[in-house]
């Protein structure tokens, strides 16, 4: 029986480790959670807690899965990047060498992609550089969204209010929460509309606490450390700026609705003035096929499984690895100085844990 390792260092992670737990208690695994600098509040009280370094390396287990893009290099096993998400940066173009997402730091032994360009990106860099290896398996997090019965239109009677997921980045240069805060309570309390609402869990404070003010009938307000994916199916519509979810939103076949988004396409509506956004709410609920037509090609593009099965996959490239995969490999780059800086993070992470 393998050991599984999760790595958490900010709250998303816990909706993209979840679908693999699943997927390893199916097969009679054993997995535990290490969190460093974030909230522990997710976890359930059926989930193993590793609260020390020390604990890590007496738990010794076999990989180490990491949605973000560091870990420490002395956890034992192989380290497995799964990603926080999808290849696209904040100008919505392809990631390529604009963006962090294919840096190679040194860290990870086995990077687990999504699609077929990220995949052959990471290869080319896996030819170059020799010291990890490369598995086409899709996104983890999405399993929950593709799973048969949950995409297309969110069944509902004819006297209930449409539904928008409003969710924003923290970013001062590109969110939409302070200039939205007032419509959108305004919105909720016309009876024409219901609202959930998410914040980023950097947003400012201030901000946080008008939108958490106007909770009410129409308007649900969700904590950021609250796992989203089971929330996300509630809604009809997404109304977003620059965060990443609006693309895990699409997955569902719903459409989405942007205010000033670095990230414009014709896989979304995207209006620039407070005044126009009832307009492109009441366009999105109604499901725009040309609009949905878009949205799907880009999630093609983005992610080229709709099975559901990447935990398996996943899991599968891990176990494959473990077997016959590290004979092939490099060792490592020393990378002296970046260890040392990891070191140092680790230790100012778990301060905040503290």
């Amino acid at each position: 029986m393998r050991r599984y390792l999760f790595f958490v260092n900010q709250p998303y992670s816990y909706s993209i480790l979840r679908p693999l737990q699943d997927e390893i208690r199916k097969r009679g695994g054993e997995a535990a959670w290490f969190v460093a600098g974030c909230t522990t509040a997710p976890l359930r009280t059926d989930e193993r807690h590793l609260k020390t370094v020390q604990e890590v390396m007496d738990y010794n287990a076999d990989a180490t899965f990491v949605p973000g893009d560091w870990v420490p290099y002395f956890f034992p096993g192989i380290k497995v990047e799964v990603f926080h998400g999808m290849a696209r940066n904040k100008r919505g173009h392809s990631s390529e060498d604009e963006s962090d997402h294919y840096r190679i730091r040194g860290w990870f032994d086995l990077y687990c992609t999504h699609a077929e360009k990220d995949t052959a990106k990471f290869q080319e860099l896996a030819e170059k550089h020799r010291h990890f290896a490369v598995a086409k398996t899709g996104w983890p997090k999405l399993d929950p969204l593709l799973e048969k019965g949950v995409r297309g239109p969110r069944e509902r009677s004819n006297n209930d209010l449409p539904v928008v997921f409003y969710a924003s980045t923290f970013s001062r240069s590109v969110t939409s929460a302070p200039d939205l805060v007032d419509r959108i309570g305004e919105l909720s309390r016309s009876g024409r509309w219901k609202f959930i609402v998410t914040l980023h869990p950097k947003m400012d404070p201030s901000v946080v606490e008008q939108y958490r003010a106007l909770a009410g009938e129409n308007l649900r307000f969700v904590e950021s450390h609250e796992d989203l994916l089971p929330i996300l199916p509630e809604a009809d519509v997404m109304l977003c700026d620059t965060s990443s979810i609006m693309f895990e939103f699409m997955f569902l076949d719903r459409p989405v609705v942007t205010f000033r988004t670095k990230m414009p396409g014709p896989y979304l509506i995207d209006v620039n003035d407070v005044g126009d956004l009832e307009a492109a709410l009441t366009e999105a609920a109604s499901r725009p096929e040309a609009l949905l037509k878009e949205a799907r090609s880009l999630c093609s593009d983005l992610h080229s499984y709709t099975d559901g099965c990447s935990s398996a996959r996943v899991i599968n490239a891990v176990d494959g690895f473990l077997d016959t995969g590290t004979a092939r490999l490099k060792p490592k780059p020393l990378n002296l100085v970046r260890k040392l800086k990891v070191r140092r993070r680790l230790k100012k992470e778990l301060q905040k844990n503290a």
